[in-house]
């Protein structure tokens, strides 16, 4: 990549940086990976489960793009200066056109991936996208991560060669740990959501409430996968369900900066022991 005199990167170069940086990486990233591996683990197969990795993908980068689409003019009051839009090096039409390309995309990806299947990996896409355009300033604002996260095993099981629906506790798990999550993520921005007039659930209940909160839920989430799967539960199961709920606990328990995302890392920390949880139990998974 070359710069040009002054040092800095020409304009379509800093405008895919920007694009980059928009799109939510790490959890776009997280979840993919995390359902990609969930898909071969439950034996969909090395091309299937790419499938489902391209599809989950686009339908992560529409979200995040549809996010800061939508976000750009709090993200500009708030001074978000690690929002590409809201500092203005990203115009909002390029990331809404991005999210537009990217959900088109997601749709032929996921049908690919079986009917059933798809229609539930799209089902969960819209949910994430209603969150954007509305439900994250009600306090329906959960509702969106339940859902999203509690799609993702079914978009795993109801395609070929399995076919069938997820057991309930893969459901559960996948819903409240998309509750949890929400409850982390919005931790470092209560105070800028509520003076730009966001009030979802986690901001209705302020900071302190939050922070008990969502360790809880996401505990929750592991003692659905410990006591859910039939047969008796190993070590390896305990000790992936302890080191879960230490994890949960100190993302809100560890005091850090305002603006700090160390509780939504810890959180995408236990949806990563989750899934080496459902791993251990993938063929009772569907």
């Amino acid at each position: 990549m070359s710069l040009h005199p002054s040092g800095v990167l020409p304009r379509s170069s800093g405008r895919v940086v920007a694009l980059l940086r928009a799109c939510h990486p790490e959890p776009a990233a997280a979840v993919t990976v995390f359902v990609a591996v969930l898909a071969a683990g439950a034996g969909r197969g090395p091309g299937p489960s790419v499938a489902v990795a391209l599809a989950v993908l686009a339908g992560q980068l529409s979200i995040g793009w549809c996010n800061d689409a939508v976000d750009a003019r709090r993200d500009t009051a708030c001074r978000r200066g690690d929002k590409p839009v809201g500092t203005g090096e990203l115009p909002r039409a390029a990331a809404g056109a991005a999210a537009g390309a990217t959900l088109l995309l997601c749709v032929p990806l996921s049908l690919f991936c079986g009917l059933a299947a798809g229609a539930a990996h799209l089902v969960g896409v819209a949910a994430g996208w209603a969150y954007n355009l509305r439900l994250k300033r009600t306090v329906l604002s959960p509702l969106p991560y339940a859902v999203g996260f509690a799609s993702l095993p079914a978009f795993v099981t109801l395609g070929p060669p399995l076919s069938a629906w997820p057991a309930w506790w893969a459901t559960t798990a996948g819903a409240l740990l998309g509750v949890g999550a929400h409850l982390a993520n919005v931790l470092p921005d209560i105070e800028d959501d509520l003076a730009t007039g966001v009030r979802g659930l986690p901001q209705r209940l302020g900071r302190p409430a939050c922070r008990r909160l969502a360790p809880v839920v996401t505990a929750a989430a592991v003692g659905v996968l410990v006591v859910g799967p039939p047969g008796a539960t190993g070590v390896t199961a305990w000790v992936l369900a302890v080191a879960a709920v230490v994890a949960a606990v100190a993302g809100t328990a560890v005091r850090s900066g305002p603006r700090s995302r160390w509780p939504f890392r810890t959180a995408v920390l236990v949806a990563g022991i989750a899934v080496g949880h459902l791993l251990l139990h993938a063929p009772d998974m569907a």
